[in-house]
């Protein structure tokens, strides 16, 4: 089993862009008071900085450090180059994101060595074909595996045999267990158990009354390496889409319509890159006060088209009836996703040759080319002057 984890993943594809960035310390992520870190490279680490950090914060921790807004656009088709690379090796391949997978290699033996072998010839090809480096797990369960790529990081390969897996496993903290969040920390801590070797020792059944039947039968298991759970490949995407935290709270329906619209055509920019349609748009509203509400609508045709995510999401929107209320966040997601090649296309009397999709399809070119932005609806050209805003991918 192999997990391979792509090394600060969205900011090595934008030092790649910008060699001359190579070295420093780079911010993807939001600007403005209430902009997000989502990916800094480890120049960046080293003075603190990390993802979810405000990027005010990341500033005052790093002044140096180069912030550059997210192109998940770009980040997709990377991500699309590397798995293929994967499913090169292994049909076992298992996405857990853009930027990770779990590889069962139990197969590719014969044809390129054990299973350490085979992390390090997919180490030398990302580089070589993505000019970006990644760090693999080689063990015998994925959730040693996980454990092990995080080790190996940056750019390595650590691998555990099944004989290493306890002097591996029990010195570890013991929030390194998956399905240990803040809460469940905090209350093994205050038990005293402070390492996965000490929750090893716990009986069972202690483990249980403290933390559930369920947590705590699942937390012995894994304390002593035993992880059955096999590798699902090509698990469907089923959702995208983007959300936006404005610099201050907006009451004005034309700017939430203008940041509806750019959401909508970014969240169709993702889709055309993963190859999607989209059968449900839903919209997330945030009030002032953090209550928020969803709101979702069943397409008749699904789409990839952005003009078509936009006004679905603005109906959605205008249905409301929210009367100047205070806005901090919007949202668009495209849901209930099917492959694009599977969907027939509706046909319209009196349709165009060339319509919206092509239209979109020719930015899309335009922004691999040019970079994000290079080509987009008229109405997003007043957004900047209206106010700064977070810009946060929710795929």
């Amino acid at each position: 089993m192999l997990h391979v984890d792509m090394d600060a993943f969205f900011a090595s594809v934008e030092v790649r862009r910008r060699p001359e960035l190579a070295g420093t310390p780079v911010v993807v992520g939001g600007a403005g008071n209430r902009g997000v870190v989502t990916s800094a490279t480890y120049e960046a680490r080293a003075y603190g900085v990390h993802a979810a950090m405000p990027t005010a914060r990341a500033l005052r921790l790093c002044p140096t450090a180069t912030v550059l807004p997210g192109d998940m656009a770009l980040y997709a088709e990377v991500s699309r180059s590397v798995m293929a690379l994967f499913r090169s090796v292994t049909p076992l391949v298992e996405p857990l994101s853009l930027d990770e997978a779990f590889l069962d290699v139990s197969g590719a033996g014969r044809r390129l060595g054990d299973a350490a072998q085979v992390g390090e010839y997919l180490r030398a090809r990302v580089y070589d074909e993505q000019g970006i480096t990644c760090s693999v797990g080689v063990a015998g369960t994925k959730f040693v595996a996980k454990l092990a790529s995080t080790r190996a990081k940056p750019d390595g390969l650590l691998v555990v045999r099944p004989a290493e897996v306890i002097d591996f496993l029990h010195p570890l903290p013991v929030g390194a267990l998956w399905g240990v969040g803040a809460k469940t920390e905090e209350l093994l801590l205050r038990l005293g158990l402070r390492t996965i070797g000490d929750l090893a020792h716990v009986p069972v059944r202690t483990l249980q009354r403290a933390v559930g039947p369920a947590a705590g039968a699942h937390l012995h298991e894994l304390s002593w390496g035993r992880d059955p759970r096999r590798v699902v490949p090509d698990e469907p995407e089923r959702s995208t889409g983007h959300e936006e935290t404005f610099a201050t709270d907006v009451d004005d329906p034309a700017v939430v319509h203008r940041e509806l619209l750019r959401l909508a055509e970014r969240t169709a920019g993702r889709l055309r890159a993963g190859g999607w349609l989209a059968r449900t748009v839903s919209i997330k509203v945030r009030f002032a006060d953090f209550t928020t509400i969803t709101r979702s609508r069943t397409l008749d045709v699904p789409t990839d088209v952005g003009q078509d995510l936009y006004e679905t999401a603005r109906a959605l929107f205008d249905a409301l009836g929210l009367d100047r209320a205070r806005l901090r966040l919007v949202g668009v997601r495209a849901e209930r996703l099917v492959p694009a090649g599977s969907a027939p296309r509706q046909l319209q009397l009196g349709e165009r040759e060339h319509g919206r999709r092509d239209a979109e399809l020719a930015a899309d070119r335009a922004a691999r080319r040019f970079g994000a932005g290079a080509v987009r609806p008229a109405t997003l050209l007043h957004r900047d002057r209206d106010r700064r805003v977070r810009d946060r991918p929710g795929g």
